[in-house]
């Protein structure tokens, strides 16, 4: 069992082009079920989620195809992957 706190530890690879993604930043939890629905990972040029762009990647649970010790693998197109704006 992993708890949210550990998820940010961890790096994001996308193994569809074997690009690093950066670290998780947040989690998406369904209240209702109480089910993790997405990882959301800072947008490029950002620094620790702080400074920099004010987009960052949302990731579906569908999408994440293995949690390691230290990655997670996604497989997804990034010209599809949602995208949040401050």
């Amino acid at each position: 069992m992993n708890r949210s706190s550990d998820f940010r530890q961890k790096e994001v690879i996308n193994i569809s082009d074997g690009k690093r993604l950066g670290f998780v930043c947040d989690v998406e939890i369904n209240l209702e079920s109480g089910r993790l629905d997405a990882i959301v990972i800072p947008g490029e040029g950002r620094f620790f989620g702080l400074f920099g762009k004010a987009d960052e990647y949302v990731i579906p649970w569908s999408k994440i195809k293995k949690i390691g010790e230290d990655i997670i693998l996604v497989e997804f197109d990034e010209r599809n992957v949602r995208r949040h704006f401050e």
